[in-house]
């Protein structure tokens, strides 16, 4: 059996300010209507799978929940790692998980947040490796490279005169990333495949893999998951034991060290989407190489990526530039320059400065608020609650706060009184008021919040009672 892994634990920092700490690029439509995870998962449907697996960052795991739902996904293994240790142990939990579906369990292991334009290229270079991975070998899949790229490692092959008719090659070396000369010869050579981090691997075999390279991360992993409980749709690993595993790339711990590894050849229009450059290499281009997205509006500019999010962007005789525009934050770039955008979101964090973790929209289990306006003792928000969802019953102590619906009907608690409110009607929740706010409808609910008080902060938050579980 198949089983589709996505690997969702990315923190956003390479693709700011679209991409943030709490809402990291795999979340994204960065390439169409459907996000890079929802993509991702979408590529499997030309594939005879079972059960998709994804392992995510805890902060993630509602935002995973909605946009696995909304492709119409009835239903998925999400496990929680509390934190992050790397791909290694992601891979192992994931293991134990699709073992569960079957002994026989091959993991298709893919980030979350790769961009595959041909995906009949890869489904067919995915079944090229499942003879091999059936059979116990570790598949790794090797971008066919169309030329010399210093951002990526590289996967030498070794010679082997029956890879015709098996599809694979004998790895003889992970490479780190190299100078451009050097990135030439190996293109050259045509021995050489770029390192994309998606593999094909049995599950029990690779458990095995690690029992013989990496003992002290597969304990670690088991016991995690041996202890871990189900919280919700959620799989909720172990803190302590998670906590404990050694942190390794799969590379590292295994692909580089075992004597199975094998890795498939693969030409499908596939990109990391390391960088914003990255966009602009996979982007569809006007008659002047650029590549624009959202109100955008271009004169005498040639080569360039411009993102609009929020209003009207307009650029003049400018060439090989990055405008990428959200309501809180302008990024303006040297194409070439686009990897020092982390330097930038190191100096946001030091400054502890909000721009670098969220946007002024920020995504909720039960759906989103947005902030209109803020200044010292007020702010304005735009609240939209999914149909079918609940607040926390909940009190602030430092602020007031009034509500008005702009459309759908808002089920309120306040005190204890509870009522209705529709379209056009509003509310008064004092300070230090037990309230809650539920959408029991079938349209959303949207409504304007303003607070008022000497502290607007978010953890000015007592929660009593949550239905998903913030309120321990």
């Amino acid at each position: 059996m198949l089983v589709p892994v996505l690997l969702s634990g990315g923190v956003g920092s390479r693709l700011w300010p679209l991409s943030r700490e709490m809402y990291p690029k795999q979340f994204l439509p960065l390439t169409g209507e459907l996000s890079l995870l929802q993509q991702t998962l979408q590529r499997t449907q030309g594939l005879s799978a079972g059960e998709c697996v994804v392992v995510c960052n805890d902060a993630h795991r509602f935002m995973v929940a909605e946009q696995l739902r909304a492709t119409g996904l009835s239903s998925a293994a999400i496990i929680l790692e509390p934190v992050g240790r790397n791909t290694a142990p992601a891979v192992a939990v994931a293991a134990l998980q699709a073992l569960k579906q079957s002994p026989e369990a091959v993991m298709l292991v893919m980030p979350a947040d790769h961009v595959i334009q041909d995906e009949v290229a890869f489904c067919a270079a995915v079944e090229a490796g499942m003879i091999a991975a059936s059979a116990g070998k570790l598949v790794t899949f090797g971008i066919v490279p169309d030329g010399p790229e210093i951002g990526y490692g590289y996967i030498r092959r070794q010679d082997s005169r029956d890879a015709e008719q098996t599809g694979h090659y004998a790895i003889a070396e992970f490479v780190e990333k190299p100078l451009l000369e050097v990135a030439r010869q190996y293109v050259d050579s045509g021995d050489y495949y770029w390192n994309s981090g998606m593999f094909l691997l049995g599950a029990q075999s690779y458990l095995d893999e690690l029992q013989q390279l990496a003992p002290n991360m597969l304990a670690a992993a088991q016991a995690a998951f041996a202890a871990a409980e189900q919280d919700l749709d959620f799989v909720r690993l172990d803190a302590d034991e998670f906590a404990a595993c050694p942190s390794d790339s799969i590379d590292y711990a295994v692909m580089e060290k075992t004597n199975n590894g094998v890795v498939v050849p693969l030409s499908c229009g596939w990109s990391d989407v390391g960088a914003w450059s990255s966009l602009w290499d996979v982007g569809t281009k006007d008659a002047e190489g650029n590549v624009s997205t959202g109100d955008t509006m271009l004169h005498n500019t040639t080569d360039s990526y411009i993102h609009s999010n929020s209003r009207l962007v307009t650029t003049i005789g400018v060439e090989g530039i990055v405008v990428v525009e959200t309501a809180d934050a302008i990024l303006v770039a040297d194409k070439d320059q686009v990897q020092d955008v982390k330097v930038i979101v190191n100096r946001l964090k030091q400054e502890q400065r909000s721009e670098a973790d969220t946007h002024t929209k920020v995504y909720r289990p039960w759906g989103s608020y947005e902030t209109l306006a803020l200044a010292e003792r007020f702010q304005v928000k735009r609240i939209i609650v999914t149909p079918g969802q609940t607040l926390s019953l909940q009190l602030h102590h430092h602020r007031a706060e009034h509500w008005i619906v702009v459309s759908g009907t808002a089920i309120v608690t306040c005190g204890e009184k509870e009522f209705v409110m529709s379209e056009d009607q509003s509310t008064y929740i004092p300070l230090g008021t037990k309230h809650r706010l539920a959408n029991t409808g079938v349209i959303p609910l949207e409504l304007i919040e303003v607070q008022s008080g000497s502290y607007l902060g978010e953890d000015d938050i007592v929660r009593f009672e949550d239905v998903y579980g913030r309120s321990k």
